[in-house]
């Protein structure tokens, strides 16, 4: 696999709207080179009959049950607000919407 050049290297950057310095092409030219032979490996690696996975261990959400428990009242809540409105925050509007 031919590796990736410090023109294209140039080019991902415009596109992204990085500049990059001579000396950083050349350095991300080279760490870019070794991640696509890394994922080249893998490739290779990977066969047919292995299933595409999004992570290697299984996931499952650990929950806890809800149960009611003391906490602020709204007034407790709100007594450092700053201006507050039907027992909420109130807030300046940034978006002009109602």
């Amino acid at each position: 696999m031919p590796g990736i050049t410090r023109e294209e290297v140039a080019h991902l950057a415009r596109l992204a709207r990085l500049e990059l310095k001579d000396e950083e092409l050349d350095h991300f030219s080279g760490q870019l080179d070794d991640i696509l032979g890394a994922v080249a490996r893998v490739s290779e690696v990977a066969d047919q009959d292995v299933p595409p996975t999004s992570h290697p261990l299984p996931l499952t959400n650990v929950m806890r049950t809800d149960e009611v428990r003391p906490s602020l009242t709204p007034e407790q809540a709100l007594s450092g607000a700053p201006a507050q409105e039907q027992q909420r925050f109130k807030v300046p509007q940034i978006l002009g919407e109602d």
